[in-house]
């Protein structure tokens, strides 16, 4: 069954656009891939004609990075886990046990697998429709100034040094794929202790998916350490 935000007829087709190329034997024509790079160019379509129409003040250095901040994968995973693709992907059982399902570069590709579908099924105006709709509130914040909503490695830079007065370190750890379509996991460091590891299908991508890692870790033991020394103050006043 075909979830309900998603305008789509055809479950032999959301089915295509959910299947990973390790559920198939034929990962060129079985599986989201194809659906995936339709997808990602009218997603990039639609959201750059927006931009053009909504802020005609802003020049094309600043609606670049508009665009790139409102289609990177942390947006597009958010997204499709708002929608609950996740629960509907099919994976083979090794993909499964490596965490393949909640894989950010996964959630991102399917979501525009998605769109390519709409897209197929429907043409642009019910794709538009449908990516306008899932964008809004990133669209809207945007919209207000704030073209890098998702900039954590600024943020975790700004962390590090209040904390710590020192600065993260990123390597890249791995990398896999095709050349035109490679995934990188890159590691962020604190003096040699890795504290948050993203994906992403460039570079940049996988640096900010592991600062967010680093920042929520961060965060984690703050409020374990705030709540350790309200105990212990408790305790102290018996």
């Amino acid at each position: 069954m075909i979830p309900k935000p998603i305008p789509l007829k055809d479950e032999n087709l959301f089915r295509l656009a959910m299947r990973h190329t390790s559920a198939t034997k034929d990962p060129v024509g079985d599986s989201y891939e194809r659906l995936e790079y339709l997808g990602d160019a009218v997603l990039s379509l639609i959201v750059a004609e927006y931009l053009y129409e909504h802020h005609p003040d802003w020049d094309q250095g600043f609606m670049s990075k508009a665009r790139s901040s409102a289609v990177q994968e942390v947006t597009l995973c958010e997204i499709a886990k708002q929608l609950k693709l996740d629960e509907y992907l099919e994976l083979s059982v090794g993909e499964e046990m490596t965490g393949g399902r909640q894989r950010p570069s996964v959630l991102c590709d399917i979501f525009e697998a998605v769109i390519g579908a709409i897209y197929l099924e429907s043409g642009l105006e019910k794709a538009r429709w449908f990516v306008l709709e899932q964008l809004h509130g990133f669209l809207l914040q945007i919209g207000q100034g704030d073209v890098n909503p998702h900039d954590f490695k600024s943020k975790l830079q700004e962390s590090a040094q209040a904390i710590w007065r020192i600065s993260p370190n990123y390597r890249v750890a791995r990398e896999s794929g095709a050349h035109h379509e490679r995934r990188f996991v890159v590691q962020v460091l604190f003096d040699d202790e890795i504290i948050g590891e993203g994906t992403g299908r460039t570079k940049k991508e996988a640096e900010q998916a592991a600062a967010r890692e680093a920042l929520e870790a961060i965060e984690r033991t703050q409020k374990a350490r705030e709540v350790a020394k309200q105990i212990h103050q408790v305790a102290g006043d018996f």
